[in-house]
């Protein structure tokens, strides 16, 4: 936590040289295994294309993971593309990590999505 102190009498903010000093943060794809370890056989289906891409689709065709580890063809360094098809009522979503987005990133993301389904 930072410990900021607001003087409201005065313009600006103070704080500690201990809360600002520099940080070291997490860099680097990392290990895709922490993404896909988290699909199962009996709801995912895995396939790995020809430019060694991977794609986990649910078995009911709503969800869907992509991992381009040299970056998705048409795009930005586009490194991971997760997307929720919406019903008639709601729409669905998507989001993209680059390349370089560490694993455990996308999976805290995965996780959360994963974590709001449930069988019908």
């Amino acid at each position: 936590m930072i410990a900021l102190t607001v003087n409201l009498s005065q313009p600006g903010f103070s704080t500690t040289v201990e809360a600002l000093r520099a940080r070291s943060w997490q860099l680097g794809p990392g290990q895709p295994m922490s993404v896909l370890d988290q699909f199962s056989e009996a709801d995912f289906k895995l396939v790995v294309d020809d430019r060694a891409d991977v794609h986990v689709n649910s078995k009911d065709g709503r969800f869907y993971l992509g991992w381009f580890p040299t970056g998705r063809p048409g795009t930005d360094r586009e490194g991971w593309k997760l997307a929720v098809t919406g019903t008639a009522q709601v729409p669905g979503y998507h989001v993209s990590f680059d390349t370089e987005t560490p694993a455990q990133v996308v999976a805290a993301a995965v996780a959360a999505v994963l974590a709001t389904s449930r069988p019908l």
